[in-house]
């Protein structure tokens, strides 16, 4: 066989389903070969589009999506895609066209060196130099983008090794082992949480990652203490859980920052320094950190680290449950502050203003979305009041990129999410900004018939900039623009779309979204004079501790 029908065979033994990109030129025998293939080709509008979607399935599932355009400008339309995969710790293998061998050392039509463009961006990337080493390239690549730390890994497929004939097999799927912390680091972890009077646990990515949840929530019950969320780990423990302290993330001082004040003891679980700087509430890093993850710690002067509790995060929790000490009461000073977060939702939850207030947007979401349903966000001011007020019941129900933090990822990413999770209602939020970076995949949906819903919050205007330009400078630069009827552009490409006219049409206007066969897109005015009205508001918390 062809080296092209090797790697597509190679692919098929690590069990892919689903490729995301764009046909090129220079991929044409990689495409032909998946003719013969029951991997289905998802054919996408542009290449971040395919990127996104790759990495939002290898998000849902912990198996690498698969992404691919041809070389040059489809390899570098890719690589952002890429790249918010790599940092999001979300498993993915791009596999880029290129030219031929023989003319990779001059100057060439198109031709950039993508192994060296893409080495930064990847966990791991290489060349096909002979169709002979394919089933080891594409069996590493499968590897490296699962283990822990998971992220995105790269092949460069020269146009003539596709073409080569070659007698070479795939190689058989290999699992990955975690390890797990000796009884010596146990013990002394529970020792720390023993002598400590106001433990805090911070739960991140790496808890739904890992499959952990259970185990935190064992955790924190015996003990008592309290839980907060990075954005990325939202829902680790139900927001319904006495013990949940809901979210944190804002970049500015917000009501859980007060909990850190308090706190003696920062329990981190499968945090990530990516999700959320320790600089932001461990300012003076004088609060010692129990670290327990796959990996040990960065060094980070505001993360200072007790110890490292390094393995099976979903083990190690389970050893040290059954190590730690229980405790009789919660802690009455994070109960109160758990209250105070709670509260700004529900003063909210009947406001009848229009434009709609953010506040009162997310209230109605959380209303109309079940509790395996899947929100994800993009990026923009309507992504700060989702991370702070959309409360979940369990993990990987709410993504937000918060890594690389991509503006365009909602809408390719729902599509991801839908093949993945399909007996799941999936709901898109963008705003007016972001959704047109890669609206184009609109058209991609209604190919595919995907019920999937597209909310557009309407300012027109970057609005998390402006809000920070506010905040800096008290006034804004450059952030206003105009924008398309969205009804008759979503109604164009051949799916349904509803405009927000008052206030009491959210609801019922999702409700009836969700029951429809295809995509929907729903263009929702938004009254964003509240971002400030939040600056301000926060910026009179007083920490009481």
């Amino acid at each position: 066989m062809r080296g092209a029908e090797l790697m597509v065979r190679c692919l098929e033994e690590e069990g892919i389903k689903y490729i995301f990109g764009v046909p090129g030129e220079e991929n044409i025998a990689f495409m032909d070969a998946l003719l013969d293939s029951d991997i289905e080709f998802i054919t996408t509008r542009q290449e971040t589009g395919a990127a996104y979607m790759a990495g939002t399935m290898g998000r849902l599932t912990g198996k690498p999506g698969v992404s691919l355009s041809t070389l040059g400008p489809g390899a570098t339309n890719m690589m952002t895609g890429v790249a918010n995969s790599n940092m999001d710790l979300s498993p993915l293998i791009a596999i880029t066209g290129q030219a031929d061998l023989e003319r990779q050392h001059k100057e060439s039509h198109q031709y950039y060196d993508l192994k060296a463009m893409y080495a930064p961006v990847t966990k791991w990337n290489a060349s096909v130099l002979d169709p002979d080493i394919i089933p080891e390239i594409v069996k590493k690549a499968y590897y490296v983008a699962t283990a822990e730390k998971p992220g995105a890994t790269h092949i460069v497929l020269p146009e003539d090794i596709a073409d080569m004939d070659v007698k070479a097999s795939p190689l058989k799927q290999t699992e990955h082992t975690l390890s797990e912390a000796g009884n010596t680091v146990i013990q002394k972890a529970a020792e720390q949480i023993k002598n400590a009077e106001r433990p805090l646990i911070i739960a991140g990515n790496g808890v739904t990652r890992c499959g952990a949840a259970d185990e935190l929530k064992e955790l924190a019950e015996k003990l008592q203490v309290h839980v907060t969320h990075t954005f990325m780990g939202k829902g680790a423990i139900p927001f319904t859980n006495e013990l949940s302290l809901l979210t944190s993330g804002l970049g500015g001082k917000d009501y859980i920052n007060c909990g850190f004040e308090y706190a003696d003891l920062i329990i981190a679980v499968g945090f990530d320094m990516v999700e959320y700087p320790p600089k932001n509430w461990n300012p003076d890093g004088e609060t010692p950190v129990l670290h327990i993850d796959t990996k040990e710690a960065d060094i980070d002067e505001n993360y200072p680290v007790s110890l490292n509790v390094v393995g099976n995060i979903d083990t190690n929790l389970k050893r040290l449950t059954e190590a730690v000490e229980g405790r009789a009461e919660k802690d009455e000073h994070y109960a109160k502050l758990r209250q105070d977060i709670l509260d700004e939702l529900e003063d909210y939850e009947n406001d009848e203003g229009y434009p709609l207030k953010p506040q009162r947007i997310v209230s109605d979401l959380r209303d109309v979305l079940g509790e395996e349903d899947i929100l994800l966000s993009d990026v923009g001011a309507h992504k700060m009041w989702i991370s702070r007020m959309y409360h979940c019941y369990k993990p990987n129900t709410c993504l937000i990129s918060n890594g690389l933090a991509s503006m365009g990822i909602a809408l390719p990413g729902a599509i991801g999410a839908k093949l993945a999770k399909p007996d799941r209602k999936v709901l898109a939020v963008a705003g007016d900004g972001s959704y047109l970076m890669n609206g184009e995949e609109l058209e991609t949906a209604v190919r595919l018939n995907l019920p999937i819903v597209v909310m557009i919050w309407r300012d027109n205007g970057y609005g998390l900039i402006g809000w920070h330009q506010e905040k800096a400078y008290d006034r804004k630069s450059n952030v206003e623009f105009g924008n398309p009827d969205f009804v008759k552009l979503a109604e164009a490409y051949g799916a349904t779309g509803y405009r927000i006219e008052e206030q009491e049409d959210l609801k019922p206007t999702l409700e009836k979204a969700f029951k429809s066969d295809g995509p929907v897109v729903i263009e929702c005015p938004v009254d964003y004079r509240e971002n400030m009205k939040l600056t301000e508001r926060l910026g009179k918390v007083i920490c009481k501790n």
